[in-house]
């Protein structure tokens, strides 16, 4: 496994001497030392202690370690700015979508396990010492493989939500009903007209029709059900994948393996987004141009609140 690539001297010396309380700290010195009435002698005194301190910080693996996570993060877009985007805002209304469509127990349930995902990474931040990145996330866990598995989850819970309708909908008591009813019928015109003339007789032609397409419907509420288990099977697999991977970043030192890991979790999950692909008639949501970056957007109670009451009033009111 490749060594991840290092800030350099020159990145830790820059981040060092900037440091908010190392500018206050100088310019302090610095003043006091011009008024002291002997800038000569205090001047170099104050040059040296600074000297020292970025020798001795820019050297400690901690502050290293934070300056390289926080140069990945910037390498791979990881940083943040006060406004959102506009592709952060088109990626908020996305997963706003879908949240408001899910009953109040599914969306808390996929709010808990992205709230873990953050908790982990702040966790994984405080482990390197990583304390300036104002998100709170961690750069590792910023990968669009662990957004792409939060929103597969996401849409399969949708999924789960639309059978669920279906199934309760749906009147099996009735069609098996109907289906007895029909075979009666059937049977009984059978019999009036004979077994020469059933091929022709228009009747008997309808009441097979009908038969055909109860059955169909049997059908279908029997796919639905296995649909269901399959789902509800997938969404706890996809948890606790969600919840290894996240909890990977506290556990493994080396990003650049965690993204790995992260990543070949992604490529599994071919066979849910076939079974998601095969149910967006029900669920209707179609399949995304691209994965919206769910760790990054705000999705906060606030937000979600605010968000929610501008839906409401609509565009002009």
């Amino acid at each position: 496994m490749a060594e991840p690539k290092k800030a350099g001297l020159v990145r830790y010396l820059k981040e060092a001497f900037l440091f908010k309380w190392n500018l206050l700290f100088l310019g302090g010195a610095a003043v006091a030392a011009v008024v002291s009435g002997h800038p000569d002698i205090a001047l170099p005194i104050v040059a040296a202690v600074e000297v020292t301190y970025l020798a001795g910080l820019t050297t400690l693996p901690r502050f290293q370690g934070a300056i390289d996570a926080k140069a990945r993060a910037e390498m791979r877009g990881g940083s943040t700015t006060a406004e959102p985007t506009e592709n952060q805002i088109s990626a908020r209304d996305k997963i706003l979508e879908v949240l408001k469509s899910l009953t109040e127990d599914r969306r808390s349930r996929f709010l808990r396990l992205r709230a873990r995902c953050v908790e982990m990474s702040r966790i994984a931040n405080a482990v390197r010492g990583e304390t300036r990145d104002s998100s709170g996330a961690s750069s590792e866990l910023r990968t669009p493989a662990l957004d792409r598995l939060l929103w597969v989850f996401l849409r399969l819970l949708l999924s789960e939500q639309a059978i669920a309708r279906f199934l309760q909908a749906a009147d099996e008591a009735g069609i098996d009903k109907s289906v007895g009813d029909l075979k009666a019928r059937r049977k009984k015109r059978a019999d009036s007209v004979g077994e020469a003339n059933q091929a022709d007789d228009k009747i008997i032609r309808s009441l097979d029709d009908s038969l055909a397409t109860v059955e169909l419907r049997k059908e279908n509420i029997e796919k639905a059900r296995n649909n269901a288990e399959f789902v509800a099977a997938e969404l706890d697999r996809l948890e606790n994948k969600i919840q290894a991977v996240t909890e990977m970043a506290v556990s493994h030192a080396d990003p650049d393996e965690m993204s790995s890991r992260i990543n070949a979790i992604s490529d599994g999950i071919s066979q849910t987004e076939e079974t998601i692909r095969e149910l967006q008639q029900i669920t209707g949501v179609g399949e995304a141009d691209s994965t919206p970056s769910i760790l990054d957007t705000d999705l906060s109670p606030q937000r979600m609140a605010v968000e929610g009451a501008a839906g409401r009033r609509g565009p002009g009111s």
